[in-house]
Formats: C-alpha cells, sequence, structure tokens
C-alpha cells in the first residue's frame, strides 16, 4: 500500500511488492537486524527462533494448498516428518552437505504427499480432512514396523550429527543454525510468494473460489491440486531436514497429529491466503507456546495441589482456546489486521 499522493506510473511499479524508497530502506533495516540477531539475544532465544523459522517453512507449504488452493490437510507433519527421516538418513549414511540433505528430504515428502494426492484430489471437505489423517497415520505405522536393518535403526528414531555445508564447514553453534533457518526462510518466502503471483497461483486461486468455474475456463483442475498437494509436501520435506539438525535427532513420535493440528491452527491466527499471514500466525502461536511453556512451571510449583500434568494439559487449552477466538472474532486473521493498517496509512492524513 502507498501512502496518499503516490501512484504507480509503470506497470511493473504497481506489481512491485516493495515500492517506495522508504519501504526499501526498512527492508534493508530489518534483514539487518535478523543478521545481528545472534549478538543481541541468547542461545535460547536463538533456539525458539531456529524452531520457529522451521515451522514457518512447513506452514507456507501448508498455506499454498490449504489457503490458495482451497485443500484441507491434517497431514503435514508426516509430510515434515517422511522428509525429516529420509533426508537426514541420505546424509548421515552417504556423508552428504545440508544442502543435499535438504533437496532429498523436500523431495521425500513431496512424493509421500504425491501418493496421498492420488485419492486426496477425488474427495472435498470433511473427507478429504479424513484423507490426509490417514497420512498422518499411516506414516506412523510404517515407521515403526520396518526391519531396524532397512533404515539404520529407524524405529526409535536415530541420532543426527551436526549440519556440513558443501563448503566443508560444519554448523555447531545455535547462531550458525539460526543463520542456516534463516536462509531457508528467506528462500522459502521467495519462492512461496513468487507462486503466488504467478500462473499456477492464479490457478489455485481459482479452484480454491470455484472449481467448476475454475474448469470451464480451461484449468485443469486434477493436475493442479496434485501440483498444490506436491509443493506443500516438499515444504514440510525441508522443514523436516532442519527439525532434525536442530534437534540432532529425528524420530517417528516428534511428528505428531496434534503438531499438524497446530500448524493448521498458524493459518487460521495468521490468515488464510495470505504468505504474510502464514508468517505472522507462526510467530504468534509459537510466541504464545513459549510463555506457555515458560509459565507451565512456576504454575505447577505455585499450586502444586493441581499438578503438573493438568496444568500442562490446560496451556494445550489455552493454545485451542486463542484459535477459536480467532475463527470467531476475526476470521481472517492478523493479516487482515495488517491490512486495516495499510488502508489507514495509505489515506492518512484524510479520513476517507
Amino acid at each position: 500500500m502507498l501512502p496518499s499522493g503516490t501512484f504507480p506510473e509503470k506497470y511493473e511499479q504497481d506489481k512491485a511488492i516493495i515500492r517506495t524508497r522508504l519501504q526499501w530502506g526498512l527492508f534493508f533495516g530489518f534483514l539487518v537486524l535478523l543478521a545481528f540477531v545472534p549478538v543481541l539475544v541468547s542461545d535460547a532465544t536463538l533456539g525458539m527462533l531456529s524452531l520457529m523459522g522451521i515451522f514457518m517453512v512447513a506452514v507456507l507449504g501448508l498455506q499454498i494448498l490449504v489457503g490458495y488452493c482451497g485443500q484441507i490437510n491434517l497431514g503435514q507433519s508426516s509430510f515434515m516428518g517422511v522428509g525429516g527421516l529420509m533426508g537426514c538418513l541420505a546424509a548421515m549414511r552417504l556423508n552428504l552437505p545440508v544442502e543435499a540433505a535438504l533437496i532429498i528430504g523436500g523431495l521425500a515428502g513431496a512424493v509421500y504427499g504425491l501418493i496421498f494426492a492420488i485419492p486426496a484430489i477425488r474427495v472435498k471437505g470433511f473427507y478429504l480432512a479424513l484423507t490426509t489423517m490417514a497420512a498422518q497415520l499411516i506414516f506412523h505405522f510404517i515407521f515403526t514396523r520396518v526391519p531396524k536393518e532397512f533404515f539404520l535403526g529407524i524405529y526409535g528414531g536415530f541420532p543426527v550429527a551436526s549440519p556440513t555445508l558443501l563448503t566443508g564447514m560444519q554448523l555447531t553453534s545455535p547462531g550458525s543454525m539460526y543463520y542456516l533457518v534463516l536462509v531457508v526462510v528467506a528462500v522459502s518466502v521467495f519462492v512461496a510468494t513468487n507462486i503466488t503471483r504467478s500462473r499456477l497461483g492464479r490457478a489455485f486461486m481459482a479452484i480454491r473460489d470455484n472449481e467448476v468455474a475454475a474448469q470451464v475456463m480451461g484449468i485443469n483442475i486434477v493436475l493442479y491440486k496434485f501440483l498444490a498437494f506436491v509443493i506443500c509436501a516438499f515444504f514440510a520435506g525441508v522443514a523436516g531436514v532442519l527439525w532434525g539438525y536442530y534437534m540432532r535427532f529425528v524420530g517417528v513420535d516428534q511428528f505428531t497429529l496434534v503438531q499438524s493440528v497446530f500448524m493448521l491452527g498458524m493459518l487460521i491466527v495468521g490468515g488464510l491466503g495470505s504468505i504474510l499471514g502464514a508468517i505472522l500466525g507462526t510467530a504468534f502461536l509459537r510466541t504464545l507456546q513459549e510463555i506457555v511453556n515458560a509459565v507451565g512451571p512456576s504454575l505447577a510449583m505455585a499450586i502444586p495441589q493441581l499438578g503438573a500434568g493438568i496444568i500442562f494439559a490446560l496451556m494445550n487449552v489455552m493454545v485451542g482456546l486463542v484459535i477459536i477466538l480467532f475463527l470467531v472474532f476475526e476470521p481472517r486473521g492478523l493479516a487482515h489486521r495488517w491490512r486495516i493498517f495499510q488502508r489507514f496509512y495509505r489515506l492518512w492524513p484524510f479520513p476517507y
């Protein structure tokens, strides 16, 4: 949104995301701030930000499928798990750098997503939710029953060594891991934004708005739904590899249905159909979860009669309540609030 009295004079200016010198200055200032974060905060805060970035990559993929293509997905965590397991396993067995592991993990997640896209594109609504939920359940079934020798003892998971770059540099500190996640998030945001602004993204939005009308316009519904599932699962697979390197351990039990529901909740809080919404929703809900985790032990000590288990369960209920409140009072999410502020900024100082 441009301030009052400022108008684009060319088509390229009209389609640009960053348009004015002030916006460019704020953008570069924000990048500099992100680059200096490891100097300004503690290792614990760096870990929290890295974990937030990992979820951000997975939620960006989920936004393309759910927010732009209109397909429900309750199995994003399973796609993340397949990518993390296969990418980290390939890196350990073949001594591959982190760049190759990210690509392998993304492709593994995409293949797994493609398998479940075949039945998913034939159903809608509640049945689509059940189909993607089946991906989550089958993921646990498969990877807990394969022979241990086949996947390097994958039954209970396996430890993951520190990531190594293509240049041979090993990332062992929290700061170096933060930079790795930051670069992947930046690339993911760039790719996701350009997908939504391309012909592919416009086809996704046409399918979301009205499948019949999209088909009449000549859009191949089946093909584009396949592509949406594959792109979504690829992002999740990349996030899974980052998760494995961050945790230094990757296992089946880390990727649960609750995690998939929370990622869908991040979309609801941030706003469907907006790349910015995926970023804001992930940042908001992950920050809330970190606050809950910090406050929980103090409450357990202050009120020992309730017990730690009940208190932590109530904390999860609180996070769920926040999602419900957004559904009721702000269904368009935080991105809608930001657009309202942009309109105010564009019209100021005029009231109309």
